[in-house]
């Protein structure tokens, strides 16, 4: 059942129990209404009747005097029931007393009842004039209601006809206002509909009416749509970067298992080969098993970092680990000079591996990028709650057009990336600075060098 059915018929069920219980108090209450008056009438005129009788106690012929009340039909009883005077317009009509009657009367209890007589509804008053001990007598008093029966049906009529029709024309109503009022409602669910089966999450709902309930569903759904469509982006962003990160992945690896498939093959089909090319060939083969093998630890850092494995920071003093991550790169390029004269002793929040790997990526990013005996400075400065490390060659520069790509995984830019890398080193840094809740930037001029500036908080006194 669909709810503008639903609000229909509880708008027409409401309705209905109104009119009805309307109805059936104005039908009880005219009936009461009409009922008491003729009660009142045949009182009145019994009271006339005892006033003339005590009046006139001898002449019983007052009873057909115009003093009585037109149209009523009036007749007296003695106590053992013989009709003994009646008026004209009864005739031969005898006017009825029930078993009921004759005991209530009897006990001096006025009495009402109806009955037909001669095909005419009657309501019969009965009072007891005088006392049972001293031979009172019983006046009888009727008055037809077959008018207020027929008025009593056909205003039961009317109302029972229109009460129907009423309800018919509300439900009519009712169907089109609850349809108008859901129409707002309808076109939304369109709406989320076809974006659900487009997925156009750029599409909203457009609402023209009062910031009433649909409005504010109006404007909840935008805002959900909003971030669906935000969150769509991201996923597809990722999913994009998955599919590069991916093929990147193959390419790199597929270039040195290709190198060594081969140099094996070589090997295997027993050819004259000189002393110094056999060399040559096994120390090929060894380099490119050694790049496969930091190709694979490069990507299985960052696979650790895109599964959000937390970083265990802690205080690390700067100092040391600096000139700790100097050595092992300076003795890599033993011609080159690497200055460290104005780093602080100051210590830092963060964790002290994921830190020295961050400084090995960069500073072995300088040795590559700067000409031998070249001097790569390494230097510190103190604000009021972080340091800031920066670490500066004097290579060729990285061109602006290849700046904003430095830290994209597998990127590799003509001048800035050319020592035979996979292009994660920068990307693996970016990740795990970022993880202990620092930042890294790259400032560079083409012919002058580069500069890398890590920035982490202080630690705590």
């Amino acid at each position: 059942m669909s709810i503008r059915l639903r609000l229909t018929l509880l708008y027409i069920g409401i309705l209905a129990l109104t009119l009805i219980t309307f109805s059936v108090v104005l039908y009880v209450l005219q009936s009461q209404a009409t009922l008491g008056a003729t009660r009142a009438t045949l009182e009145r005129q019994a009271r006339e009747y005892v006033t003339l009788a005590r009046r006139f106690p001898m002449r019983p012929e007052m009873l057909a005097m115009p003093g009585t009340l037109p149209g009523r039909w009036m007749q007296v009883r003695s106590l053992d029931g013989k009709v003994i005077r009646r008026t004209p317009d009864l005739s031969d009509t005898t006017l009825p007393l029930s078993e009921a009657g004759w005991r209530a009367v009897q006990a001096g209890v006025p009495w009402f009842e109806t009955a037909v007589v001669d095909n005419e509804s009657l309501l019969i008053y009965s009072q007891l004039i005088g006392s049972a001990e001293r031979m009172g007598e019983i006046v009888q008093i009727a008055v037809p209601i077959t008018e207020r029966e027929n008025a009593l049906a056909t205003l039961r009529m009317l109302l029972i006809a229109g009460d129907a029709l009423i309800i018919l024309a509300a439900f009519a109503i009712g169907w089109v206002l609850a349809g108008a009022a859901l129409e707002p409602i309808h076109r939304i669910t369109q709406t989320a509909q076809a974006i659900g089966a487009e997925r156009d999450f750029r599409r909203r709902i457009q609402h023209q009416g009062p910031n009433d309930e649909v409005g504010q569903l109006a404007t909840m759904l935008n805002t959900m749509l909003s971030e669906l469509e935000r969150a769509y982006r991201q996923v597809e962003q990722a999913l994009e970067t998955q599919k590069r990160f991916v093929a990147d992945a193959s390419h790199e690896l597929r270039t040195p298992l290709t190198t060594i498939r081969g140099n094996i093959e070589l090997l295997r089909n027993d050819l004259p080969l000189e002393p110094q090319e056999r060399a040559d060939i096994l120390a090929d083969t060894k380099e490119e098993i050694e790049r496969l093998i930091r190709l694979v630890n490069q990507l299985l850092l960052l696979a650790r970092a895109d599964a959000g494995r937390p970083l265990h920071c802690d205080t690390v003093p700067l100092k040391p680990l600096i000139e700790d991550a100097c050595r092992q790169i300076h003795a890599l390029a033993p011609q080159r000079t690497i200055s460290t004269d104005q780093v602080h002793d100051v210590s830092v929040w963060a964790d002290r591996d994921a830190l020295k790997q961050v400084l090995l990526i960069l500073l072995d990013n300088a040795r590559v990028h700067t000409p031998a005996r070249a001097t790569i400075s390494v230097s510190t400065t103190v604000a009021a709650n972080h340091a800031t490390i920066t670490i500066r060659d004097t290579g060729p520069g990285i061109p602006p057009d290849v700046l904003p790509h430095v830290f994209e995984r597998f990127y590799r830019g003509d001048v800035s990336r050319h020592g035979g890398g996979a292009g994660l080193g920068l990307a693996i840094a970016k990740e795990l600075i970022e993880g202990q809740g620092g930042s890294i930037a790259v400032q560079s001029t083409v012919g002058q060098g580069t500069a890398f500036t890590l920035t982490l908080p202080l630690s705590s006194p």
